[in-house]
């Protein structure tokens, strides 16, 4: 028989004991730190990254993963992308009274198998519990500490003729998220691509020099991560919609709804600006991995003055793209 959330979890005392016991230690090991009000760990001399979020997502069961699989993946990407090596994690669960003990316990295991798979460690957590109502399932909140290596990193000294490299197909986690949620009446194929890529980023960054900058393209999608880029450096980067990576259900569902997947969010998708004569290098050691198996050259950087991002049409023409304007749906992560 399943068991639920009541607000005495959250009380500091007996069951609360209980819970973090049986459904966190369980998962992630006593560590070092798990029975402590912080944890020490070790840290090489030198420059760390450090970064935070928080994953909201609806539902927080989906194809291809789940919030606590999201919430491991994301920070770990979110360090990979700045160059650092993902080295330890906290989480911070907010939960709600009367969520079920059995989908909690579901979400820290994918936690747990999504850290051992990137090589992170968890080593310090927080759970509060809120009335009926006030949390929609549960909330994790989550830091990341990476570590930066020597001589390895991203050089942002973007060059004309600079290649712009996205390392998979497009729009697939809002696709799969939108669709789970059942609201519109459609259904999709599409599974999500929320993936750790820290391995894979980790091996193009231990054979070039030449990797510029890497962002992983998430809320906003593509189009929006590369204006910013185009804007914070200066930069006039043209994409070929030609050959945007997009699967054909994908596009069937933004034909249907009036999307477009330039602006879909993406959780296991990098964008790389690297050298021209690195290029097919990069692509090669993408491609190497399950989570790069479909990275393609999408367009170039065409000189650094204006601060732009053009799409070229199938027909030749050239249109200005904008940063995503509001929402297209909340949630999403």
């Amino acid at each position: 028989m399943d068991h639920f959330i009541s607000l005495a979890h959250g009380d500091g005392g007996e069951l609360s004991h209980r819970l973090i016991k049986d459904v966190f230690i369980e998962a992630f090991g006593d560590g070092n730190s798990a029975l402590f009000d912080s944890a020490s760990v070790d840290i090489p001399i030198g420059k760390i990254a450090v970064t935070t979020d928080s994953f909201v997502i609806k539902p927080i069961f989906f194809p291809g993963g789940s919030i606590g699989k999201l919430a491991v993946a994301g920070t770990v990407n979110d360090l990979a992308v700045s160059g650092a090596k993902p080295v330890y994690l906290t989480c911070g669960f907010v939960i709600e009274e009367g969520f079920s003990i059995s989908e909690l316990k579901k979400i820290v295991s994918d936690m747990a198998n999504e850290a051992l798979k990137t090589g992170v460690t968890i080593v310090a957590g927080d759970t509060k519990v809120v009335e009926r109502g006030s949390a929609d399932g549960v909330y994790i909140n989550t830091t990341g500490i990476g570590i930066y290596e020597p001589n390895k990193g991203c050089s942002l000294e973007f060059e004309e003729g600079d290649a712009i490299i996205v390392s998979g197909t497009i729009g697939d986690h809002g696709i799969a998220v939108l669709a789970a949620r059942g609201e519109l009446g459609i259904s999709s194929p599409v599974n999500s691509d929320c993936a750790s890529l820290n391995t894979m980023l980790a091996e193009v960054l231990n054979s070039t020099s030449d990797v510029r900058i890497m962002r992983d393209p998430t809320r906003g999608g593509l189009a929006t991560t590369l204006v910013e880029i185009a804007e914070d450096f200066h930069l006039t980067m043209k994409i070929n919609e030609l050959d945007l990576p997009v699967k054909e259900e994908v596009h069937g569902v933004c034909d249907l709804l009036g999307f477009d997947p330039l602006y879909l969010a993406n959780e296991g998708k990098a964008i790389l600006i690297v050298g021209d004569k690195e290029k097919e290098m990069v692509l090669d050691i993408l491609r190497e991995f399950p989570e790069g198996r479909d990275a393609v050259v999408i367009g170039s950087i065409l000189g650094k003055e204006k601060g732009q991002l053009l799409l070229e049409t199938p027909l030749g023409s050239k249109r200005l793209l904008t940063r995503l304007s509001g929402t297209m749906f909340p949630r999403i992560c």
